[in-house]
Order: C-alpha cells, then sequence, then structure tokens
C-alpha cells in the first residue's frame, strides 16, 4: 500500500476527519515489527475559534505544533496517564487536528497510544518520513456516522454539540 502523502492533511479538518476512517494507521516497532490498523473512530478539533480546541488558548509550547503546516503528530497527556495521538491538519498557521480516538481492536485513545507505545517522543513527526508511524491508503468507499465529540464539557453547549466526531461503519 502507498503512504499517504502530506497534501491529503493540507486541507480542512473537517474533510481529513472522516476521509482518515478506513485509512490503515501502521506502526513500526523498534525490532522492525509492522503492524497495520483501520482506523475507526476520530474526533475534528477545529482551531482558535473551537472552544474544545487547545488552540483556542492561543500558540503555547504544548500547541506549537498545531500552527505547523498540516501531516505532523500532535501528542499531549491526559489524566498523566493517556497520550492522545492527534495529526495536524490544514496550512500553517491554521491550528486543526484529528484526535485518533479508535482502530482496529482497541476502542478508546488512551487504549490505542498504549498498544502502540505511542508517547511524546512522537510530538512532531511527519507522517510522511516517519520511520515509525505513518498513514496507508485503506478503503475508499466508506459509511460513517457523526456524534457530538465527547469529554469537552468545559467547551460549552456550542461547541461540545458539534457532531465532529466520527464512527465507521463499514467500508469496501
Amino acid at each position: 500500500m502507498s503512504r499517504l502523502p502530506n497534501s491529503f492533511f493540507i486541507r480542512d479538518v473537517l474533510e481529513v476527519a472522516p476521509d482518515l476512517l478506513g485509512k490503515t494507521l501502521v506502526r513500526k516497532f523498534g525490532k522492525g515489527e509492522i503492524q497495520k490498523y483501520l482506523i475507526t473512530e476520530v474526533e475534528a478539533y477545529r482551531g482558535g475559534d473551537d472552544l474544545a480546541c487547545h488552540a483556542s488558548k492561543g500558540r503555547t509550547q504544548r500547541t506549537d505544533i498545531m500552527f505547523q503546516e498540516g501531516g505532523s503528530i500532535y501528542v499531549y497527556l491526559i489524566y498523566g496517564m493517556y497520550w492522545m495521538l492527534n495529526f495536524v491538519t490544514e496550512k500553517e498557521g491554521i491550528p486543526q487536528a484529528v484526535l485518533i480516538r479508535g482502530i482496529e481492536g482497541f476502542d478508546g485513545p488512551g487504549k490505542l497510544t498504549k498498544a502502540l507505545n505511542i508517547d511524546k517522543s512522537f510530538y512532531g513527526e511527519k507522517l510522511y518520513q516517519s520511520d515509525s508511524l505513518w498513514l496507508e491508503e485503506g478503503f475508499n468507499n466508506v459509511k460513517y456516522k457523526t456524534t457530538p465529540r465527547i469529554g469537552i464539557d468545559y467547551a460549552g453547549e456550542i461547541w461540545k454539540n458539534k457532531p465532529w466526531r466520527y464512527i465507521l461503519e463499514s467500508a469496501k
């Protein structure tokens, strides 16, 4: 299969997020073992106006990668124990990212990063050139449903109810 080009990510997050469903997440481990997983669930976070997006508080050391050109990996720690895996989208200066919430065999962003040994060391890696984590083509004909995002009550009614969570229903 072919690796997704960086141009795939240089689009609005609301286009990239559903297009990630059915794509293949590839993880190469230190001993050369390669594992592949179908992406089954994602959430979109759309820049400074989106109060659920980390970038809504401005550019910080933590969010700096979100302000760079799409195609980079953004990871951060929550609850002091779970790494969250995100892929940056859009052009430089437009902070957007997609949270990978589920892959085949692992539902939940903390479970999948634990299984794939994803940690802070992945922050800033470029998906189009990484030797340890990248995306490949998968299914192009997918059906999915949308729901509100999870765990963002702090963002207020408008933002927590945006239907920016995408869940794979079928792929061909």
